[in-house]
């Protein structure tokens, strides 16, 4: 197994970094480029940059910040939300960014997957998969969890699993595995849904959602995750990139 990444993640929205609880109540985190900066020098090994409101706007991620938070660090640097066509991921590219995560659009069209894929190579890929466990009173889907849109407001009754399978048959290079169940509760990663989907495909799988305290990262990658990605605990100074690695290399866990 290649060593296992740390990603902050900076969800932004009207040009500054938010984080909320079940993707509500969002609450101001700090400047998007400030914090990109921050976490390049204290030894991210990737950043995630998603804009949270651009396709529920129906609009474009804001390209001038995200060339400004390109030229802050010099690791991977992953941008997504409201992206919908090969030429969004073109000027994403030209921006700064060195992955684009898909969701929306994909699902609203997934050949989406394989013109980009052919386009740009599919480690340029990042499906960025909204999951949550079906709702009471609505349809059941085969594995229990459903994958959701415009930013994790809207339930397409489409089983997750199925889904980030044909993705990856399609071109993803990559899943961004969001769990709306654990996002902003800080009650560790959940592990049944890494699990499920790492049953399901083999391409690289980046764990998010439910980081709290430093022993919940271990158990996320001994779930099945590639990397792990958090957002608050990092952005409020709960702990650090580093004393995340440290403690994954206590578990004997190998880490960049």
């Amino acid at each position: 197994m290649p060593a296992v990444r740390v990603i902050p993640c900076l969800d932004v929205d009207a040009g500054r970094v938010v984080k909320g609880v079940n993707f509500q109540g969002l609450r101001d985190a700090g400047d998007p480029v400030e914090l990109a900066r921050r976490y390049g020098a204290e030894g991210a090994d990737e950043l995630t940059f998603l804009d949270v409101t651009a396709s529920s706007a129906d609009r474009s991620p804001t390209l001038d910040i995200v060339a400004r938070c390109a030229e802050q660090v010099f690791i991977p640097l992953t941008v997504g939300g409201g992206v919908r066509s090969v030429a969004d991921v073109d000027r994403l590219l030209r921006a700064g960014a060195d992955k684009v995560g898909i969701n929306t659009a994909a699902l609203a069209r997934p050949a989406l997957l394989t013109e980009v894929s052919r386009r740009f190579g599919d480690q340029v890929i990042v499906l960025s998969a909204d999951v949550r466990r079906v709702p009471a009173g609505a349809a059941p889907t085969a594995s229990g969890f459903e994958v959701t849109t415009h930013g994790g407001r809207t339930g397409t009754g489409r089983d997750a699993l199925e889904w980030i399978a044909r993705a990856a048959e399609l071109g993803a290079g990559e899943i961004l595995l969001n769990s709306m169940d654990a996002d902003g509760t800080k009650a560790g990663f959940d592990l049944e849904l890494i699990r499920a989907a790492r049953a399901r495909v083999d391409i690289p799988l980046i764990a998010s959602g439910g980081a709290g305290r430093i022993e919940h990262f271990a158990p996320a990658v001994h779930a099945g995750a590639d990397a792990v990605l958090a957002a608050s605990v990092f952005h409020y100074g709960d702990m650090t990139i580093a004393a995340v690695k440290d403690a994954l290399r206590a578990e004997g866990i190998e880490v960049r």
